[in-house]
């Protein structure tokens, strides 16, 4: 006689094991730490910052 199986848990291990192979994906696709998401904010208003002491007339 064979195994029993249960067919729902089958069923949502193979739904989490779908969802974690599209994160895996996502991540790769789209992910960033957030060290380098703060980083590149921080240089882009250091950008700015420079560029507007530079300016010649300066807005009050």
């Amino acid at each position: 006689m064979g195994d029993i199986v249960n067919l729902r848990r089958k069923r949502k291990e193979k739904a989490r094991a779908d969802k974690r192979a599209i994160a895996e994906e996502n991540r790769v696709r789209f992910g960033r730490t957030r060290a380098a998401r703060d980083k590149e904010r921080m240089e882009s208003l250091l950008e700015a910052a420079k560029l507007d002491a530079h300016r010649r007339d300066p807005k009050e």
